[in-house]
């Protein structure tokens, strides 16, 4: 059997790649938010037509300069500019301001008040309490935070298989993990992260009763029928 800990490689610190985002960064100041929402929208809708920032000032006759200016959300547009975009696009006036103060939802979960589902590993005794789900939101991502607890009465199930990314991360017990062609010695402390579409579950079940975090992740367009 091979575990996480016999298969783990050490970082290359020399040639990994940095993050692309900064989990500490804070936005512009809210002032700015709106000229940047609204360059995005020009800038998108341009493209989905797919003329060129040229052809967008001919049809306007507002200057490159200004156009250039406005999508990337450095200048504050008129009304009267704005009007003259939404005609040549082809779309409302109130599209231009779709991204701006979009309402941002969070959801809070009390301990043992997650929401117990019935999934299709309900059958082999695993138990799932969703932790929260926020549906149409701004990220274009569905995020489902589970909790799965495995007793006594729970079989091994190591078939799962399903769109998007999924994050496992070890609270109680322990569990050999399949992933594909993969085995991992799950205890406490310990956390995997996979793509969700390769057959995965509990090969055997070390200690009970077990509980983990599962959250998965997938677009928002994808059905989950």
């Amino acid at each position: 059997m091979t575990t996480k800990r016999e298969t783990a490689e050490q970082p290359d610190h020399g040639t990994r790649a940095p993050f692309s985002q900064d989990p500490h960064a804070v936005r512009e100041p809210k002032e700015n938010n709106l000229e940047m929402a609204i360059g995005h929208e020009v800038r998108g809708y341009r493209k989905k037509l797919g003329i060129t920032v040229t052809d967008l000032a001919a049809a306007t006759g507002i200057s490159l300069g200004m156009l250039s200016k406005i999508e990337n959300g450095n200048i504050s547009p008129s009304l009267t500019t704005l009007q003259s975009l939404s005609r040549a696009l082809g779309v409302p006036l109130t599209a231009f301001f779709r991204r701006y103060e979009e309402p941002r939802n969070a959801v809070f979960v009390k301990a043992g008040e997650g929401v117990e589902l019935e999934r299709r590993g309900t059958r082999a005794g695993h138990q799932y309490n969703l932790l929260g789900h926020i549906d149409n939101n701004s990220s274009g991502v569905i995020v489902e935070p589970y909790l799965i607890t495995l007793t006594a009465d729970s079989d091994i199930f190591p078939t799962f298989q399903h769109e998007g990314m999924e994050f496992l991360y070890m609270l109680e017990g322990e569990v050999v993990y399949r992933h594909g062609d993969q085995l991992f010695q799950m205890q406490p402390g310990d956390s995997l992260f996979f793509d969700a579409d390769a057959p995965h579950g509990p090969e055997q079940l070390v200690k009970l009763p077990s509980r983990y975090l599962s959250i998965i992740s997938y677009p928002q367009q994808v059905s989950r029928g």
